[in-house]
């Protein structure tokens, strides 16, 4: 195992999304982009199988803007950055994403795996992944818990439903890590600074072989909007009501509303 290629996404970050109580529209005005939380502990599992194997590590990024995300990204462990950034890309759907990320895999050459977050914090759709994978011709390993090397062999736990199954497979591969495949540690001050020697080089979608009609999504988002919920707020222990009152009060409620 010589090349592995960790992909990232650069997105905002949701703790700073604002929303109209009465139109429910999301304001995004003081929303800074940030590494998707996911992909920060497929960085980890990368960072792990380099040193396991003594492989190359690349950190994969596209969309727009995308440029100021590497020095957080090599800070993470990477050995190199490669971001692709380009205003077309502004409506890019999961298809899009995986087309463009497939390109820049090509570009690299013998890239023996590919990690995968199982999904970003913006968009959510869970497909990047396997689309890359079936772009690529190589094997996916989903829903992947836990990670580790056995010669030039990964052995790979996947947490399902009713229990864990084991798979190894050898390269090529795209691997997909759920959150629990490994701990994203803070990048300490020395990896922070370290970050600024290492190498981030932008690509752009000819050099990667596509043209404009390559990323033309095939959705598309007509509006976002925060869900509506509405609460009753009702206080059962008002007035310094007991809590044999609270439940009286609670089973009566209930009752009333058809629930019990």
């Amino acid at each position: 195992m010589k090349k592995i290629a960790v992909c990232y996404k650069w997105v905002l970050d949701d703790t700073d999304i604002r929303v109209n109580e009465k139109s429910r529209d999301l304001d995004l005005d003081k929303s800074k982009p940030k590494i998707n939380e996911y992909d920060r502990n497929g960085l980890a599992v990368g960072v792990k199988l380099k040193e396991a194997s003594g492989a190359e590590l690349f950190g994969l990024t596209c969309g727009v803007d995308t440029e100021p995300s590497a020095k957080d990204a090599l800070s993470r462990g990477p050995d190199v950055v490669y971001y692709l950034s380009d205003p077309a890309m502004a409506q890019a759907d999961s298809t899009v994403n995986s087309k463009v990320l497939a390109g820049m895999v090509r570009s690299l050459s013998d890239i023996d795996v590919v990690i995968c977050s199982e999904s970003s914090s913006d968009d959510y759709a869970q497909q990047v992944g396997p689309r890359l994978g079936a772009l690529l011709g190589y094997p996916v390993v989903s829903y992947v818990s836990a990670v580790a090397l056995d010669g030039d062999t990964l052995v790979l736990e996947r947490k399902l439903e009713e229990g864990a199954e084991h798979v190894k497979v050898k390269a090529p591969v795209v691997v997909v890590v759920s959150p629990d495949a490994c701990e994203a540690p803070i990048p300490s001050v020395k990896n922070i600074l370290g970050a600024k020697k290492k190498p981030a080089n932008a690509l752009n979608l000819s050099g990667i072989g596509l043209g404009a009609e390559a990323v033309k999504p095939l959705l598309s988002v007509q509006s976002v909007k925060a869900p509506q919920t509405d609460r009753k707020a009702i206080n059962l222990m008002a007035d310094g009501a007991s809590v044999s009152e609270a439940v009286a009060k609670l089973v009566k409620q209930l009752s009333t509303e058809g629930i019990l």
